[in-house]
């Protein structure tokens, strides 16, 4: 079978921007004289289904063009086999393009790692709820953030960031410490009230908020933030430090490792990668270098 490249395209990711990538990437793949296989998903069901087919033919590498999600979408099929990922961030957030310092804004240097990139083994979570088990990337949040994004997701006006902002004043408005069980490896469970928990393997989620800061994608833990109950006024002053990454030194905000984190809590809301995973109560663990990415050289500094 002939050498090829297999591009993986989610065609509505960023409004748009993967279609719009994906072109760009096949483009300077072909004028680069590589063999390009495209498999365009018209659902998530649809890009999970191409995925496993594109892997069936054995490519060199599976170029996936879209957001975090869209690569999250695919970790069942793509964890389970031995061809590394190309990631042509086009997503809103590409906070996984952060963590490993991909090109954000050029499609054609970002697939140009298909053939130039150098590997890198990183870990990837698991979220365990009653609903099943989804593997993630980036963070997995519970509490405040996630009652946000699944506020965000449920307005239907207005469109694009005043959404959000909508929806972050709504839950300001509904704002109410939520009482945590945590359990972290191997320690019994203890009451934790809380405003938020995120979990995560990476440092960041929103499109660059580093709430996990410091949190390394290949390091086999993951990072475990609690952000203690605040009121309305405390929260949006602690805002400013978290855009910073300069929060977790605060008094208010627990900062540990783990390998296993156990949260339940009533009314609990759990997001991974930005995607709705479940309810009430989750189990997180991690998959050390479950999954190799092409990389900048610099990435690993």
């Amino acid at each position: 079978m002939t050498e090829h490249i297999a591009v993986l395209a989610n065609p509505f990711a960023g409004k748009g921007r993967g279609r719009r990538a994906s072109a760009i990437a096949v483009a300077h793949l072909r004028a680069r004289g590589a063999e390009v296989r495209v498999y365009a998903g018209a659902s998530a069901a649809d890009t999970a289904r191409l995925a496993a087919t594109a892997i069936d033919e054995s490519p060199r590498t599976l170029v996936v063009v879209g957001g975090d999600g869209t690569l999250a979408g695919v970790l069942e099929v793509v964890c389970a086999a031995t061809v590394p990922v190309v990631l042509v961030p086009a997503g809103t957030g590409n906070d996984l393009a952060r963590a490993l310092r991909l090109p954000r804004e050029d499609a054609a240097a970002a697939a140009e790692l298909a053939l130039t990139g150098e590997r890198r083994a990183i870990d990837v979570g698991e979220v365990r709820t009653t609903s099943g088990a989804r593997k993630f990337l980036t963070i997995a949040a519970l509490g405040f953030d996630a009652k946000v994004s699944d506020r965000t997701n449920r307005l239907r006006w207005p469109h694009g960031a005043p959404r959000y902002y909508l929806a972050l004043l709504i839950e300001l408005a509904r704002l109410r410490p939520m009482l945590f069980t945590l359990s972290i490896d191997a320690e019994p469970p203890r009451i934790a009230p809380g405003t938020l928990i995120a979990v995560g393997s990476t440092s960041s989620y929103g499109g660059g908020m580093p709430v996990c800061a410091g949190a390394l994608p290949d390091d086999g833990l993951l990072d475990v933030v609690h952000v203690a109950p605040l009121g309305r006024m405390r929260l949006l002053r602690l805002f400013p430090l978290m855009l910073r990454g300069r929060h977790l030194a605060r008094p208010e905000v627990l900062h540990r490792r783990a390998r296993t984190v156990t949260v339940s809590a009533p009314g609990l809301v759990v997001y991974a990668d930005g995607e709705r995973t479940g309810e009430d109560e989750c189990t997180i663990s991690l998959l050390p270098a479950a999954i190799t990415l092409m990389v900048p050289k610099e990435s690993h500094d």
